[in-house]
């Protein structure tokens, strides 16, 4: 009798190119492909946010209509789908007073203020579908899917017929948990035994990523790195605790790269493409990035550049302060990225304050993210933490030499240049001081104009190899191991 194919059901609140806000919505995007390369049938829940609707993206009306607990009301909710592939089923929960929305999970100005009951709503709708096909593994992706785990767990004999599912849940950034004012317990319809620090509740707050933490059967975030530090009171965020109590069930694994998105030779965003063994169009790509933001076409100048959130977890403080002293240098910064109205009114400002210099975008555009990443020389990652970190793994396929912080995911894969050894494929620094990131900018610039070390650190960079392969088959293993046990 042959086998049937490992079922993983991931449960996420973002995925690209449908939705996102950040790195997650990559993850989302690629991983379940490279696991349905691995032979594991994939379906994915994700809201059916408005502009998905409005997308264009072939939604299919599955018919069924099915209503959800949430306090003491029934809310109905309908199913749509799609398919990525013949192994990856998208399925979409629709409700539209839920999620038909301007944004993810806010405005600009502020979270939606039932945020709370969107994503209760959310993961129980989740669940009454996989009522009818059980996966083998139930694996959510940060708070806002967290509960899905937490009521399978919870009430047994709410989900009778999935009590072999295993489950497991990634944090992909700690800093965001979902935290709620316990008035809003009502809404989840768990006894209140549940509601104490063993469980749900935080500082007399719910807290859902907490949720996902101590019912899953087993915990992943993005890189070893990471795991190792949200065990500790620095990074930890108030859960370091829970971390501990659990570290036997938690393992880090490093994200991946869609190389078919991400490749300079095949890149239909960048005006010239380019292979290690030939870099000449990366000229032809820094050339256009400089006339895109008004600057001077110069290839001997070092262009650095960042593609980021503008918050302090990426370290504008930080740049904030360096800042005057990096732009006073032969050099030219262009950035692209939204955020905290602070961040985005101190950034406008840069190219008025260093004209000729500086180039800023803070409207979202995906094309302009690949330009940077191609047109740039430096990139830069300056953060106070990382989990994980894409954006310099995209930079290293496009010989644009990253330059971070030794935290997180960016300490287990950049690795210092060695010209003796000529070895590494960045620059790195530790204390998180405007003088410590401003060393290793001074180190990159040494190197950038000793054009034969530089060529090294160019193909050293582009020969990493950061592809989902090695992740998905990580992630496969320990699927095959919660099964078998």
């Amino acid at each position: 009798m042959v086998k049937p194919p490992l079922h993983v059901a991931m449960v996420t609140p973002e995925m690209a190119p449908f939705a996102q806000t950040g790195g997650l919505g990559d993850v989302m995007g690629s991983l379940p492909r490279a696991l349905a390369r691995a032979g594991v049938r994939v379906s994915i829940f994700t809201p059916a946010y408005r502009h998905i609707l409005r997308g264009g993206f072939g939604l299919e009306d599955t018919g069924a209509r099915f209503t959800v607990p949430v306090s003491n009301r029934k809310e109905e909710a309908e199913l749509l789908k799609t398919r990525m592939g013949s192994a990856v089923t998208l399925y979409l929960i629709r409700a539209d007073r839920y999620f038909d929305r301007e944004g993810l999970y806010g405005t600009s100005e502020k979270d939606y203020p039932d945020n709370a009951e969107r994503f209760i709503f959310f993961t129980r709708a989740v669940l009454e579908v996989m009522k009818l096909d059980p996966p083998d593994i139930l694996h959510a992706h940060d708070w806002q899917a967290a509960l899905a785990i937490a009521f399978l767990k919870s009430q047994p004999f709410v989900y009778s017929g999935m009590s072999g599912v295993k489950t497991v849940f990634t944090v992909h950034n700690l800093g965001y948990q979902g935290l709620f004012p316990y008035q809003d317990w009502h809404l989840l319809n768990l006894d209140w035994r549940f509601f104490n620090l063993h469980y749900l509740e935080f500082y007399g707050k719910i807290n859902f990523l907490k949720a996902g933490l101590v019912f899953a059967d087993a915990i992943t975030t993005v890189s070893p790195t990471y795991a190792e530090e949200i065990k500790t009171a620095e990074h930890g965020t108030g859960l370091e605790g829970v971390f501990q109590e659990r570290a036997a069930s938690l393992v880090g694994i490093l994200n991946g790269v869609d190389y078919d998105l991400w490749n300079p030779g095949i890149d239909p965003h960048i005006a010239g493409s380019f292979s290690l063994d030939d870099l000449s169009g990366k000229k032809i790509c820094k050339s256009d990035l400089q006339r895109s933001f008004n600057l001077p076409e110069d290839s001997e100048v070092p262009l650095i550049g960042m593609v980021s959130r503008l918050t302090e977890q990426k370290g504008f403080d930080l740049l904030e302060e360096a800042l005057d002293d990096l732009l006073s240098r032969n050099v030219q910064f262009v950035l692209h990225g939204s955020g905290d109205r602070r961040y985005q009114d101190l950034m406008s400002k840069v190219p008025y304050r260093y004209p000729q210099k500086a180039g800023i975008s803070t409207t979202f555009q995906g094309p302009l993210a690949h330009k940077i990443i191609a047109g740039c020389d430096l990139l830069l990652m300056p953060s106070r933490y990382e989990p994980g970190g894409l954006t310099h793994l995209y930079g290293l396929r496009y010989g644009t030499i990253p330059i971070v912080r030794t935290t997180g995911g960016l300490k287990d894969t950049v690795e210092e240049f060695d010209p003796q050894t000529g070895k590494g494929n960045g620059f790195a620094f530790g204390p998180y001081e405007a003088r410590s990131f401003l060393d290793a900018v001074e180190r990159a610039f040494n190197f950038f104009y000793q054009k034969n070390n530089w060529t090294t650190l160019m193909k050293n960079a582009m020969s990493a190899d950061f592809s989902w392969k090695r992740s998905a088959r990580a992630y496969y293993d320990l699927y095959q191991r919660l099964r078998s046990v």
